[in-house]
């Protein structure tokens, strides 16, 4: 793929939108729109709810492809790169918000929420729910949509983002993520994983020991570990790794940087070691990676 192409569809919807921060879009309406080809990858910089009531066909999400099937609803974060295959027939909407809108700021829940269904690279980015939560869901956006009418109403920012808050709080209680473990925000465990979860999202590229991290959470190594390996399976270091490998993968095939470049860009001073960790990663020299169809 043209990595030019790629950085042109960043441009080419990137944007926040405008006013509140939110806006609700029919899925069959935007994939019909000529002037954007979302069956192509391409990335952009808010945060996305796609709920696909109807339709089935293949969804990829930053190199993995994951099958649509009837109230399936993916969370897409500010970077991810996805795209949709060719198919027809897709019912549903399209909630994007702005990363302003989306600010968990100094709120402990605001954060649970938010880490626990968006920059979930470790997870699968979907939950599947029932015809009874979708009835439940579908209120909810038909309420969004009224109240995006009312943007010089007192206090429609903050009733869109309580409607948000419901929405996911309903997707959290009754959706079903396969085979991942649930995430209770009453078991501190759970609380401090969501903590690390959101602190590599923002230091992959500055932070990459264990024990860098442990002393920001102000924890010991240990516990960070045993909490880590509890909700996702895997050691607090190759969680971190995974993510620097995410990030190096989505740059070395979607932009015009040198690897090299790359390399420093995520936080290595030698670009060598770059290069065998990502061969050891990814079974693919950078260069290769590249030229992959």
């Amino acid at each position: 793929m043209n990595t030019d192409n790629t950085i042109n569809m960043q441009i080419a919807v990137c944007k926040a939108p405008d006013g509140s921060g939110l806006r609700v879009e029919h899925i069959s309406d935007f994939l019909c729109d000529e002037t954007f080809d979302d069956c192509s990858p391409h990335l952009h910089y808010f945060y996305e709810i796609l709920w696909f009531e109807q339709g089935a066909g293949k969804h990829t999400v930053d190199f993995v492809e994951y099958d649509i099937q009837p109230n399936t609803i993916f969370f897409i974060s500010p970077g991810q790169v996805h795209h949709f295959d060719r198919t027809q027939g897709y019912k549903g909407v399209s909630i994007k918000m702005c990363t302003d809108f989306m600010k968990d700021e100094a709120d402990t829940n605001n954060t649970l929420l938010k880490y626990s269904v968006f920059h979930t690279f470790d997870t699968a980015p979907f939950y599947r729910v029932s015809e009874k939560a979708a009835e439940t869901l579908q209120h909810l956006v038909e309420q969004m949509e009224v109240e995006l009418n009312c943007q010089n109403c007192f206090g429609n920012t903050d009733i869109l983002k309580a409607l948000i808050r419901i929405f996911l709080i309903h997707v959290l209680r009754h959706g079903v993520q396969d085979s991942e473990l649930p995430l209770n925000n009453l078991k501190p465990a759970h609380i401090l994983f969501i903590k690390f979860r959101k602190l590599v999202e923002q230091e992959y590229r500055n932070l990459h020991t264990v024990q860098e991290y442990a002393d920001r959470l102000n924890v010991a190594q240990r516990t960070l570990h045993k909490c880590v390996n509890e909700c996702s399976h895997t050691s607090p270091l190759a969680f971190i790794n995974e993510r620097i490998m995410l990030e190096a993968k989505r740059l070395v095939k979607y932009s015009n940087l040198m690897i090299k470049e790359i390399a420093f860009n995520l936080g290595f001073d030698d670009p060598s070691y770059f290069i065998k960790l990502f061969k050891k990663k990814t079974g693919y020299l950078p260069s290769d990676f590249r030229e992959l169809d």
